[in-house]
């Protein structure tokens, strides 16, 4: 048995050792094998295949060697021979097993070989993919630097060839990607199949070419190439000209012909500047010129420079004409530049506008505005890495720090990451659940608590980063791959390796972010991590992730202390063990606290337009953190800073829109970081918005006014725009038709817009152009005229008016002025006749007048509003009609905004004047007022005077000179303008108001005014508007003047207008009349008081009694005096209300001189109160209630007598009658009985009842009456005719009070039955047997003598008559004696002893019913003294 044990424990560590040398060549360690292995390890690419492996299965048996051993079996001569048989035997399988141990040996080796060849496949595989991996990326980075956009170094040039010829169009083109090449002709793409025995396109090496066989004149027209890339496209252009052999030049005429029919769109109205609210809708709008051409259909829209696109919040339309782009939410991550990108023949043209985003409203109250650019990084299976902006608005205080948020999307419910606020803006968020779709936000936080969340992140997956690369796809022939995974190259690994390469990835002054490697391999099991993590120097390790599981190479870290060193080592965990651990980590630490940035310096105001400014300024020298910036503005002097911006600016320099015009403001700056907003920057100087200066537009419309045959007079249109300053002066050239070269006519500027060319030659063709000059320099040329030929005008018409003008442009209406024509023609000019075109280019004229004006102006009207129109003027003489002036630029019929019209009126002076207002002006601008628009105004008979933006035009002395049409007009913008006429009813009227305030009164707001006060005194008052401190007050009483005394007091509140005279005491010298004399400069006036008679006796009495009353109040007195009331339930209610009270103050009340004590009386409130709950005639009298205290007394008195008396009568019964119920109806014995319940009923309350509206007489059958709490009438023996309506009358003096009962047919029988019923019971009970006269409860006798009882009987027929004791019927005849009669019974007791006490009963009974008396006797001895209840017989 221990031969066979010592044999399996061989085989058992054979078997192990193979075991472990499997597990450890799979685990890819390094084994000493015998030198035979050792040469196999020294091949590397020699191609090898796995050995059949042929694993070692022992036998479980006992072997005959060991049986035969064994001594307890006995011996046999022929056992010899078996032992060496066995002997042999053992050699052989000796010589076997060695034979078997080299097989084995020789199949691991071949194992350990081919992993170690496949390991080095697999190597070379990595390296491969890692060296193409990084040549793919250099290659990208190569082709990234030489990326360019396409160009074409050759474009194409213009040719003209005869009909029939071949021509070819070429151009080269670069760029990187290489670009896409496209051709079209006339607008439309070149579509080579349609045409291919004609058209051959060629594109080779860059050069692109287009060869066309035989011209005709249908292949004229402008041939375009695009060229398209992903960074972007250019275009090349050339026009094909084909002569035709019939002497005409087909293409050009072709081309032209083309362009028009086919005009491509401009820009026309786009969108401006926009300010869109967070969460709102956006919508921006460009609109063209025309129909949008078919290559120019896709309008590209950008923002920052990024292209944007069709999405769920984004919506891209494209119609015929106007183009749009709709955000349906938008964010402060949407703030920026927008630009539409249009294509034209020319190019691309853009327009583009700043969007701003205003924070919506917060939160709570004071609260911040939202965060914004939240970014999600380094995303994991548990963990992401969190960035954002902090907001431009802090709210009430500045933010502390955010909270960050989170929302599983299969849950939908936003969770807070963070319990501490987050003071940096970044966070990393751990713990989360592998495979899940989050959205994250964040919240900034101040004292008044969380403002509004920041736009929520794109979902997130959050999964394993590192999957991808553990899978690599090969591809093979055909179009075939394989894939191949980690997993199964790396075989099965069980217990895991250790990570690599522990470091921090995140470092802040509140946390650090732990990072390491997977263990390679990795295994095909899941892999979480321990950290662990101990203090520099130690040697203990502690578990920094505690319970938390740690899924990916990722752990933040929250809880180290600052000023400490740690080491940090992670370990692997699979579901087969833990491994050892990794190396240690660097020493690692908190990082310092990030600092806000240092805020820019320098802001500097630039001017720009009318409603912007240009600010720049300059960066602090630490600007590496700096993410951008914040701007605010505000008035200038107000302190009212208001933020421009809510996304931050990178540049240095923006252009700050929306301000008011002619506004001061002031700006400051923040710069932006992580770490938060820095301080405000100091503030820009204060500057006022308007517009900057620069040279003004070009001049328009060059007419030809008068030529001499030599001399040329010129005519032109002002520039639209003077740039912001007037206009100093006109430049001319002059050309001769034909010629290229313009050659200067003037050295000098020409103030005026007409001038007289000299020095020309007759009969020559000349054109002209004009340049405007203002202070910035000269603008560019106007247009060339048409060709004017240059000879003597003798025609005998009129010439062309020119300076045609508009004033007072209105919704509906429209002044148009010109000048007289220079050349008038044969005779002078008699009118002129005026035409009308609707649209800005239409030539369908209209005329205006039938017959002609003389004068140089006219109003057009009934325009319509918002129609634009243009105008000219024909000059008429005697000959006929003249030529016609050009055309006026477009005008549109509306109102400017704050368009005002001249005011006239009387200024504080009593001077006339004219005033007008501009809304819209600069320092260079001059108001200019005329008289009948040209006329000058002389200075000796207006003065014109100006205030900031009004001007006033005050007359001196007017007069009927003055009268006639007044106009004002501003010097750099004529189209502000107004005019008035001044007519001879104005002038009459103003005439009059200027002498009203020449001699002006003092206006009277309230006249003579009598008052008492609370304390006696008198106050007689006035009021005037109000006055100025040089006011005078004179007061008359009586015909003499009169001043302050102590018993008269006199008041003058100038600013008020308040006259006042108080009296202490009115007495009777004080009556008469007062008069009050005001004067305040000019203004004067006198008021009177006639106070005597009634009035004087009336205040006098008033004032008395006041003055008493008021010393009455000096102590307790009543706030309110005894009355009486009666209340609901019919009580009357006597009370009173004393105030100004104290603990020591009593409250008595009296009645005819008598103290009533069952009074309620509640100090706190001061009500006191006596009810009397029922009124009778003992209430009558006088009542009288006394308050005092060592302040002194007040008394009160109630009369209740006489009228007073009745009067409570009157109400009480009122009472009573409101209280009583419905009438109801009870049967009686004798009929029926009509009753009404009442509170309680007094006589003064006359009732009266009535039967089918007739009054009930009381004889007869009828018997009323009444008690303390019903009224009744009894109806005797009720027959048919009882049957009606009932009414119960209740008179209380005053008014009448009924109650009703109609007695139905129904109802009536009932009554009947119920009273026969009553009826037969009173019969019944009258003749019932009943005991008339009783006994006596008890009665008492002395032992020892006669009792007699005696009792009277009624009943009909005549009563039984029994009598009992103790409830026997007593039958001795001997000890007691019974005598009956009809009306009287009678029992004696004859020596009455003890035992005859109890109790005795009479009981007496006929058919009708029965009665029974009892009667107690009780017995007492001699000398004992009887009960003190009982009757005493005997």
């Amino acid at each position: 048995m221990e031969t066979r044990m010592v044999m399996q424990r061989e085989r058992e560590e054979q078997s192990s050792q193979m075991s472990h040398s499997m597990q450890l060549s799979s685990q890819i360690k390094k084994k000493t094998f015998t030198s035979r292995c050792k040469q196999l390890t020294d091949i590397h690419d020699e191609e090898a295949s796995y050995s059949n492996f042929y694993p070692i299965i022992p036998a479980d048996l006992m072997s005959v060697k060991e049986i035969l051993d064994m001594d307890i079996f006995p011996r046999h001569r022929t056992w010899e021979i078996l032992k060496e048989t066995i002997a042999a035997d053992e050699e052989y399988q000796r010589e076997k097993w060695t034979r078997f141990g080299n097989e084995a040996e020789k199949v691991e080796v071949d194992v350990i070989r081919n992993q170690h060849v496949l390991r080095t496949r697999v190597d070379k595989i990595a390296l491969r993919k890692q060296a193409e991996k990084r040549a793919s990326a250099h290659l990208k980075y190569l082709e990234q630097l030489s990326q360019k956009a396409p160009d074409f170094p050759i474009p194409l040039r213009a040719h003209t060839v005869w009909e029939g010829m071949v021509v070819k169009l070429s151009c080269t083109v670069q760029g990187c990607p290489p670009p896409k090449v496209t051709w079209y002709k006339d607008g439309e793409p070149l579509i080579m199949s349609h045409q291919p025995w004609n058209y051959s396109l060629q594109q080779k090496y860059g050069l692109n070419s287009l060869e066309i066989r035989r011209c005709s004149p249908s292949d004229a027209g402008e041939y375009k190439v695009v060229a398209q890339s992903p960074l972007g496209e250019a275009m090349t252009f050339g026009t094909l000209v084909v002569n035709s052999y019939q002497g005409a030049v087909a293409g050009s005429e072709h081309s032209q012909t083309a362009a028009l029919e086919q005009q491509e769109a401009q820009f026309d109205t786009s969108f401006s500047p926009t300010w869109v609210e967070e969460g709102d809708s956006l919508n921006l709008q460009c609109a063209f010129t025309s129909a949008l051409l078919p290559f120019q259909q896709d309008v590209s829209w950008f923002r920052d420079g990024k292209q944007l696109h069709q999405s769920s919040n984004v919506d891209i339309k494209t119609f015929d004409d106007k183009a749009t782009i709709t955000l349906r939410a938008a964010h402060k991550e949407h703030e920026g530049v927008y630009t539409a990108r249009l294509r034209t023949w020319d190019g691309i043209q853009e327009h583009n506008a700043y969007v701003y985003v205003k924070d919506a409203s917060s939160a709570v109250l004071g609260g911040p505005a939202s965060p914004l650019a939240l970014q999600v990084s380094d995303v994991n299976k548990d963990y992401v890495f969190l960035t954002w902006q902090p907001p431009s608005a802090d709210g009430a205080s500045p933010v502390e720090g955010y909270y960050v948020e989170r929302c599983d999307l299969g849950q939908g419910e936003w969770v807070r990451c963070n319990v501490h606020i987050q003071k940096m803006c970044h966070y990393p968020v751990f713990g989360l659940k592998e495979g899940t779709m989050y959205q994250f936000r964040v919240r900034a936080v101040n004292k008044a608590g969380a403002g509004r969340p920041s736009k929520a992140t794109e979902p997130i997956l959050t999964t394993d980063p590192l999957e991808p690369t553990r899978t690599m796809v090969v591809k093979v022939d055909q179009g075939r791959t394989i894939t191949i995974t980690k997993d199964e190259l790396e075989g099965q690994v069980k217990a895991p390796f250790p990570p690599t390469n522990v470091h921090t990835c995140e470092v802040s002054d509140t946390y650090v972010v732990l990072s390491w490697a997977e263990p390679e391999p990795r295994g095909r099991e899941p892999l979480t991590f321990y950290v662990e993590r101990s203090l520099a120097g130690k040697s203990s390790w502690e578990l920094a992730s505690l319970d938390m599981e740690v899924n990916s190479p990722r752990f933040p870290v929250f809880d180290l202390v600052k000023g400490r060193q740690y080491c940090f080592r992670v370990r692997s965990i699979n579901k087969y063990g833990v491994s050892d651990p990794s190396e240690p980590s660097a020493l690692i630490s908190l990082g310092k606290p990030q600092a806000v940035p240092p805020p820019p310096h320098a802001v500097m105001a630039i001017r720009d337009t009318d409603t912007s400014v240009l600010l720049q300024w300059r960066e602090s020298k630490d600007k590496d953190d700096i993410l951008g910036y914040y701007l605010y503005y505000s008035e200038a002097g107000t302190q009212d800073w208001k933020t421009v911006n809510n996304k931050p600016v990178t540049k240095t320099r923006f252009t700050v829109h929306g301000l008011k015009t002619r506004k001061e403001y002031v700006f400051r700056v923040k710069s932006v970081s992580r770490a938060g907003n820095s301080d405000y920057s100091d503030e820009s100087q204060p500057i006022m918005v308007k517009s900057a200066i620069y040279v003004p537009s070009a001049p328009s419309a060059i007419a030809l006014l008068l030529c001499t045959g030599s001399e040329m007079v010129l005519g032109w249109r002002a520039p639209s725009c003077n740039g912001g300053d007037p206009v100093r002066g006109y430049y001319l050239d002059k050309r001769e038709k034909g010629m290229k070269v313009w050659r200067e006519v003037n050295i000098k500027p020409v103030k005026e817009r007409q001038f007289k060319v000299c020095n020309l030659t007759n009969g020559d063709f000349y054109q002209f152009r004009v340049f405007a000059a203002n202070m910035v320099g000269i603008g560019k040329p106007s247009e060339a005229s048409e060709a004017f030929l240059c000879e003597k005008w003798t025609m005998p018409e009129p010439g062309c008016p020119s300076d045609l003008e508009f004033r007072e442009v209105r919704n509906n209406s429209l002044k148009l002025l010109w000048a007289t024509p220079l050349y008038e023609g044969r005779s002078p000019v008699t009118g002129y006749l005026l035409e009308v075109s609707q649209g800005d280019q239409s030539d369908d004229w209209t005329a205006l007048n039938d017959s002609p004006i003389c004068d140089t102006r006219y109003k057009v009207s009934d325009l319509q509003t918002g129609q634009t129109y243009r105008f000219r003027v024909s000059a008429i003489n005697e000959a006929g009609v003249g030529c016609a002036s050009l055309p006026t630029e477009p005008v549109t019929a509306e109102t400017q905004p704050g368009t005002k019209n001249i005011e006239v009126g009387v200024d504080d002076d009593g001077f006339i004047f004219l005033g007008y207002e501009a809304t819209d002006m600069n320092d260079e601008s001059k108001f200019l007022w005329n008289k009948n628009y040209t006329d000058p105004i002389g200075a000796d008979r207006v003065r014109a005077e100006t205030k900031k933006n009004r001007s006033v035009l005050t007359f001196t002395d007017p007069s009927e000179e003055d009268l006639g049409l007044y106009t004002v007009e501003m010097s750099d913008k004529p189209n502000l303008s107004s005019s008035y006429d001044f007519t001879a009813e104005d002038l009459d009227r103003l005439k009059e108001l200027s002498w009203q305030v020449r001699n002006p009164l003092i206006a009277l707001k309230s006249g003579w005014q009598i008052e008492v006060s609370e304390t006696g005194s008198v106050r007689l008052w006035l009021q005037t508007e109000s006055l100025s401190n040089a006011a005078e007050l004179r007061l008359i009483f009586n015909d003499r003047e009169i001043s302050s005394t102590p018993h008269r007091k006199i008041n003058f509140d100038k600013a008020k207008g308040l006259v006042e005279i108080l009296f202490d005491q009115l007495s009777p010298e004080d009556k008469g009349s007062y008069t009050a004399q005001l004067r305040d400069g000019r203004a004067k006036n006198q008021f009177t008081l006639v106070f005597v008679d009634q009035k004087f006796r009336q205040t006098l009495a008033l004032a008395d009694a006041k003055r008493r009353d008021h010393q009455r109040k000096m102590g307790p007195y009543f706030q309110e005096f005894l009355s009486w009331s009666i209340n609901e339930d019919c009580e009357l209610i006597i009370k009173c209300k004393v105030t100004n009270t104290n603990k020591d103050t009593s409250l008595k009340w009296f009645k005819e001189g008598t103290e009533v004590t069952h009074v309620v009386y509640d100090q706190s409130s001061g009500v006191s109160t006596l009810t009397i709950p029922q009124v009778t005639k003992k209430e009558v009298g006088s009542y009288r209630a006394v308050v005092s205290d060592g302040r002194g007394e007040d008394v009160s008195t109630l009369e209740l007598l006489d009228e007073e008396y009745d009067n409570l009568l009157q109400q009480l019964s009122r009472r009573c009658a409101l209280s009583a119920s419905p009438l109801r109806i009870q049967s009686t014995a004798e009929g029926f009985k009509l009753y009404c319940s009442l509170k309680y009923y007094i006589s003064f309350l006359k009732t009266s009842w009535h039967f089918k509206e007739k009054r009930i007489d009381q004889e007869g059958r009828a018997r009323p009456g009444s008690s303390m709490q019903n009224v009744w009438i009894e109806i005797l023996n009720p027959t048919e005719s009882d049957k009606g309506k009932y009414t119960l009358e209740m008179f209380d003096g005053k008014e009448t009070h009924k109650r009703f009962l109609d007695l139905s047919e129904k109802v009536f029988a009932d009554i009947m039955v119920e009273h026969q019923r009553l009826k037969q019971l009173a019969i019944a009970e009258k003749k019932r047997a009943k005991v008339t006269k009783g006994l006596p409860d008890v009665v008492a006798i002395m032992e020892g003598k006669s009792l007699c009882l005696t009792c009277f009987i009624d009943g009909e027929p005549a009563p039984e008559i029994f009598w009992l004791r103790n409830d026997r019927e007593i039958v001795d005849q001997n000890h007691f004696t019974i005598t009956k009669e009809p009306k009287c019974s009678t029992i004696t007791i004859h020596n009455v002893y003890m035992d005859d006490s109890g109790m005795y009963s009479i009981y007496v009974c006929n058919q009708y019913g029965s009665e029974t008396v009892d009667v107690t006797v009780s017995v007492y001895k001699h000398g004992e003294q009887p009960p003190t209840n009982a009757v005493q017989m005997g």
